[in-house]
């Protein structure tokens, strides 16, 4: 977990509960749309306005490159799926709302750039960006060792991976600390993400403990992944802390959150070698500091997960970290 930098201002954020259904934003998939599963709706969004009073910064702004300063535009590739991060409140014709929407669009305020938001799906953004169709793409990107190698990032929260039982399931206590717990469940979680990566990678602990294998299942939308949880398909979630704790603090989603298993950083994702990243750190750092930073996490729940200032391609958290 961060802990406060040398030279940076403690914390000063009041929290308030947000408990929207579906949280299941992830450092992973932004399809779905911001629905929930079984017939219940999404929240609505909370109806402060933290970006409202956000201005642009010009010691800030002069570290854009001269191209975007003079397009004045920021092509932001985003990753819609459920609360906190983002989703639609209104339906999918509609704005999207959440903490992500919220960060991107007071960063770009600061730097005087007004922004040009396209829904993309988690897994094709990070690509995407190495085309050049994007300046920048959100969708709770956690940073990890293998991402570093192709993308750049400017962290803005710190989250991670959780786990979620239905709600009276009590087969993995209270939480889950160590993957041999899940050994003959089968779990749920999504395309693309860092908790697909990690299942994957240490698939074989189960077999090395002399234990039946767990099994697990990808889904492309999360509406999808709690549907199976619902149903018995699955036996347990594997998404975001911040997701499957606000998930959790929702009755109709009957389920039960499990803890915080690894902790990542959160950032605005580059291509390699963007120019972009310190103009994105200076501003990130300028909300911190007027509290913009702070009343937007209040807003949307997740002041458990500040960071007291933006770093540029932090190292990977490892689990003992």
């Amino acid at each position: 977990m961060n802990l406060p930098l040398p030279g940076t201002r403690p914390r000063r954020v009041a929290a308030w509960a947000l408990v929207p259904l579906l949280a299941l934003t992830a450092c992973g998939p932004g399809t779905g749309d911001g629905t929930a599963a079984a017939g219940v709706p999404a929240s609505a969004a909370p109806s402060q306005d933290p970006v409202a009073a956000v201005r642009k910064v010009d010691s800030v702004a002069a570290l854009l490159p001269a191209e975007v300063r003079e397009a004045g535009t920021l092509r932001i590739g985003s990753a819609i799926g459920s609360p906190p991060g983002a989703y639609y409140p209104d339906g999918p014709d509609k704005a999207p709302a959440g903490q992500d929407i919220d960060l991107a669009d007071a960063v770009a305020k600061v730097l005087g750039l007004k922004t040009e938001r396209q829904d993309a799906s988690f897994e094709t953004i990070l690509p995407a960006l190495g085309s050049g169709k994007y300046d920048v793409g959100t969708g709770n990107f956690g940073v990890t060792a293998e991402r570093l190698r192709t993308i750049d990032f400017v962290t803005y929260i710190n989250d991670g991976q959780g786990f979620a039982v239905r709600e009276g399931d009590t087969t993995l206590g209270t939480r889950v600390t160590r993957l041999t717990q899940l050994c003959g469940l089968t779990i749920g979680t999504g395309a693309g993400t860092t908790f697909e990566a990690t299942l994957t990678a240490q698939r074989d602990v189960c077999a090395e403990d002399g234990r039946k294998p767990y099994e697990v299942k990808v889904y492309s939308e999360n509406a999808a992944t709690l549907t199976a949880l619902q149903q018995g398909r699955i036996d347990v979630i594997m998404s975001t802390i911040n997701g499957l704790r606000h998930q959790a603090a929702q009755p109709a989603s009957r389920t039960t959150f499990l803890g915080e298993y690894h902790r990542l950083d959160v950032g605005f994702a580059f291509k390699k070698g963007s120019p972009l990243t310190r103009a994105f750190r200076a501003a990130v750092d300028h909300l911190i500091d007027d509290g913009t930073y702070a009343r937007i996490l209040a807003k949307w729940g997740t002041t458990a997960s500040a960071i007291d200032a933006s770093r540029i391609n932090p190292p990977e958290h490892t689990p003992e970290s």
